[in-house]
C-alpha cells in the first residue's frame, strides 16, 4: 500500500493560526505547516476527510476522483467534513462511493448526498470486520468519544498486497486488554496520534509524548510493532516541542513525526522497491535491515566481507551475523553484487556497501596507484543493477558523513568514495533510513 499523508496536524493544525507561542512561531518560521490529519491510500481509499483534506490532496498533486471508499473514525469536525460529498456529487455523476464509519458519523453525512447519488453508507462498530473493495478492514475501539462511548473507532487495514497498517487517530491511552486485538499483527506502518506533547494535564482522550511512548511499547510487547514497522506520529499539536526536538524525542521510542504531503510506501522491502539502510558502527543497521525481511523465507543474503584467514575475531563476527539470520536464507559471499542483483529472482539483502567498496579497492590496487577509474566503473555497474532490480532489494552501508576527517590519505580516499556511493545509491532508492543508536530515522520515502 501507498499512503499519502494529506495532513498530520491536530484539529487546529500546527501552528494554530491564532497562536504566537514558541512552538507555533518556530513551526511557522520553519515553514512546517500541518493541516488536519487525514490520509489517501492507493488513491482509492480515504482515511478521514475533514474540511481541509480535499484541498490538501490537490496541493499535494493528487486528485480524489478515484476514491471509492471513505472511512471515518468519528464525527469530530476535523475528521468529518461532509460537504465534500456534495462537491463530489456535482461532478461524479453515477460514480459509486462507500462511506464507512460509526453510525453517528454517517448520520451527519446523509443530508449532503443527493437522492440519486450512488453513495452507500456502511455503519460499523468496534469488533466488526469488513471487506472494503480489495481491503480487509478490522474495526477497533478507540479511547475517544464525540457524543457517547463507542462512537469513535480505529482501523486495522490489510491491503491487496498483504501489507498492513494501523490508523489510530484519535485515541487516548489504550487499556492493556486492547492490545490482544492486534497481537502478532506485525504492522508495516502504524499511524498513531500524539496531540499534546509535553502537556500531561490536558485531561482529554488524546495522547501526549509520554503516553504515546507507552502505547508504542505495548504494541512492541505483542509484536504488533516490530523493527520493520514505520511508526508515524500524527494529529500533532502545538503543545509539542519544536519539530527538530520532536523528531529526537519520538526517535527515542522508534517513531517519527509524519509530514504533510509525505508518501509512505508500506512493506517497502517486500514489494519490489529499493531500500538503503545507513548507520554508524554498532548502530543496529544490519539488524534493522534483516528485520525488513522478517517472515520472508527466501532471501538471498549477500555477504560482501568474505572470509579472512587467521582472523578469529572476524570469524566470530561473521558467525554471530549468520546465527541471527533464518536458516532458510541463502548466503552468498561475494563482492560481485551487480551480478547477484541482475540474476536475482527473489529478495536480496546486501551487507554491506562499505566492505564491497573495500574489496573493489583491493582488487584494483587503488591503495597504491590512486587510480579510481576501475572502481568508478564498478560503482556504475552496481548502480545500474540496483536501478534495474525487479525484486525487493535492501543494501546496508556505513554512514561516513559525520564530519570526522581520517588521518591518512587512504582513509580520506575511502571516505570520499563511500560518501559518493551512498549518495548515488540513496538517490536511486525508494526508501532511505538512517540508524542512530538503534533508532531508525526515515530520511526518504518516494513513490516507486
Amino acid at each position: 500500500m501507498e499512503v499519502l499523508l494529506l495532513g498530520t496536524g491536530a484539529a487546529d493544525g500546527w501552528p494554530n493560526p491564532f497562536c504566537t507561542c514558541r512552538s507555533c512561531s518556530d513551526a511557522l518560521a520553519r515553514g512546517e505547516i500541518r493541516g488536519q490529519t487525514a490520509a489517501l491510500v492507493d488513491d482509492v481509499l480515504m482515511l478521514d476527510c475533514g474540511p481541509e483534506a480535499p484541498r490538501a490532496a490537490l496541493r499535494h498533486g493528487r486528485s480524489l476522483a478515484g476514491v471509492r471508499h471513505l472511512l471515518f473514525t468519528h464525527a469530530h469536525s476535523d475528521h468529518l467534513g461532509p460537504q465534500a460529498l456534495l462537491f463530489r456529487s456535482w461532478v461524479a455523476d453515477g460514480v459509486p462511493l462507500d462511506v464507512i464509519g460509526p453510525p453517528d458519523a454517517l448520520d451527519a453525512c446523509r443530508q449532503w448526498v443527493g437522492p440519486s447519488d450512488p453513495v452507500r453508507f456502511v455503519p460499523v462498530d468496534a469488533g466488526d470486520v469488513a471487506t472494503v473493495g480489495d481491503y480487509r478492514v478490522a474495526v477497533l475501539p478507540a479511547e475517544h468519544r464525540v457524543f457517547r462511548d463507542g462512537d469513535a473507532v480505529l482501523y486495522d487495514i490489510t491491503g491487496p498486497d498483504g501489507t498492513r497498517l494501523l490508523w489510530a487517530c484519535d485515541t487516548g491511552p489504550l487499556p492493556r486488554e486492547w492490545f490482544a486485538r492486534v497481537r502478532d499483527a506485525r504492522f508495516d506502518a502504524v499511524f498513531l496520534e500524539e496531540t499534546f506533547g509535553d502537556d500531561a494535564r490536558h485531561g482529554t482522550r488524546h495522547l501526549d509524548l509520554a503516553s504515546f511512548g507507552e502505547v508504542v511499547a505495548h504494541l512492541r510487547e505483542v509484536e504488533a510493532v516490530t523493527d520493520g514497522t514505520d511508526v508515524v506520529a500524527v494529529h500533532l499539536g502545538h503543545h509539542n516541542p519544536a519539530p527538530p526536538v520532536l523528531r529526537r524525542r519520538l526517535g527515542a521510542v522508534g517513531a517519527r513525526p509524519g509530514d504533510d504531503g509525505e508518501t509512505v510506501v508500506l512493506g517497502a522491502a517486500r514489494s519490489g522497491v529499493r531500500t538503503l539502510v545507513l548507520g554508524g558502527v554498532r548502530s543496529g543497521k544490519s539488524a534493522h535491515a534483516e528485520g525488513l525481511f522478517d517472515g520472508v523465507p527466501d532471501v538471498t543474503y549477500v555477504a560482501t566481507g568474505g572470509t579472512r584467514d587467521g582472523d578469529a575475531e572476524w570469524a566470530q563476527r561473521v558467525a554471530l551475523h549468520r546465527d541471527r539470520r533464518p536458516s532458510s536464507w541463502r548466503t552468498v559471499e561475494t563482492d560481485d553484487v551487480a551480478v547477484v542483483l541482475a540474476d536475482a529472482t527473489g529478495p536480496v539483502l546486501v551487507d554491506c556497501l562499505g566492505t564491497w567498496l573495500t574489496a573493489r579497492l583491493d582488487r584494483h590496487g587503488v591503495w597504491d596507484s590512486g587510480d579510481t577509474s576501475a572502481v568508478d566503473d564498478d560503482i556504475a555497474a552496481l548502480l545500474a543493477a540496483w536501478k534495474a532490480a525487479t525484486v525487493p532489494v535492501v543494501a546496508v552501508s556505513n554512514e561516513v558523513g559525520s564530519g570526522v576527517v581520517p588521518a591518512t590519505a587512504s582513509g580520506r580516499l575511502f571516505r570520499d568514495l563511500l560518501g559518493k556511493l551512498n549518495t548515488q545509491v540513496a538517490a536511486a532508492s525508494d526508501v532511505v533510513t538512517l540508524l542512530v543508536a538503534g533508532v531508525p530515522l526515515h530520511l526518504a520515502s518516494r513513490r516507486p
